[in-house]
């Protein structure tokens, strides 16, 4: 997630929409007191033509209840202030109401039925794999909540989210609005999981693509997703 006061944007970082190439390509545009909220290692040592995680503790870890709950030596950025993949319920509640409401919001989406394959390999980028349909049935992490992070009660709450489809064109369109443009091509990042040669629909079966679509019916609908 990234707060920019130095562009006047808000942006809301989706799972498996390439949302971590788009947060490095932001992170060049981004001034010193604006919000980066940190990545994973791996992905922090991509920042070689950005800014890194800088500005999103907001206060010290013992004062979050989650950290209580989890234990003393358990704590993540969510036990700080922001973090990454924020719901914007969260980030409205934490920031003054006049830059949530002057500020141009924005999230990408993806085909649910792609984005849940993209997910699929990524969850098993190391060591066995299971196959699609026991990934879908028994992994109680193959269900992500990417609609609630731009919305807000069932409601978008953003000014604009993009289509991983169109991710390029569509983020240009969304600097645009903040008087920017793409610092060129977007950076890889998690793309390396996934064989490039197989159609999505080719890993599913009548039942796995009726479970998919209605775990994620509200993005279906909202932007007209179809297997």
């Amino acid at each position: 997630m990234i707060l920019s006061h130095e562009h006047k944007f808000i942006f809301f970082k989706t799972k498996k929409t390439a949302s971590t190439s788009v947060e490095l390509a932001l992170g060049a545009l981004c001034g010193p007191d604006d919000i980066i909220t940190p990545l994973t290692g791996a992905d922090e040592a991509r920042r070689t033509s950005s800014r890194g995680a800088q500005n999103w503790r907001l206060h010290s870890w013992w004062r979050s209840p989650r950290a209580m709950k989890r234990g003393w030596f358990k704590r993540s950025a969510k036990d700080f202030g922001f973090y990454n993949h924020m719901k914007a319920s969260e980030v409205r509640a934490r920031i003054d109401p006049e830059v949530w409401r002057t500020y141009f919001k924005f999230a990408f989406e993806r085909n649910p039925w792609d984005r849940e394959v993209s997910l699929f390999f990524y969850r098993y980028r190391q060591g066995d794999r299971p196959d699609f349909a026991n990934f879908i049935h028994k992994d109680k992490r193959a269900l992500i909540n990417n609609f609630e992070v731009y919305t807000i009660d069932g409601t978008v709450a953003v000014d604009f989210v993009g289509r991983f489809e169109t991710l390029e064109q569509d983020l240009k369109i969304a600097l645009e609005h903040v008087g920017l443009s793409p610092a060129g091509a977007l950076p890889d990042a998690k793309t390396m999981f996934r064989p490039d040669n197989v159609p999505y629909r080719d890993y599913y079966d009548e039942e796995t693509r009726m479970i998919v679509a209605n775990w994620y019916a509200r993005e279906i609908n909202l932007f007209g997703y179809e297997f």
